[in-house]
């Protein structure tokens, strides 16, 4: 029976518009990198402030992607 082997990193994304954006370029800058992507999963949502507006909207997400071995 054959099996899978995944790793998991943490990635941060970041957008001025919105969180959906900063995930959205999150992953495609890292699939750029990194082959058979599987799961990302939104680990903490965050933004800066200045002068009391948002700035900028941060993701951080756990990203899995099979691992190939030798």
């Amino acid at each position: 029976m054959a099996t899978s082997i995944y790793k998991i990193i943490e990635i941060v994304g970041t957008s001025k518009t919105s969180w959906e954006d900063a995930t959205k370029s999150a992953l495609a800058v890292t699939a750029k990198s990194l082959e058979d992507l599987r799961v990302a999963e939104v680990v903490k949502l965050d933004v800066t402030v200045e002068n009391g507006k948002i700035t900028a909207y941060r993701v951080r997400l756990t990203v899995s992607f099979k691992y190939k071995g030798d």
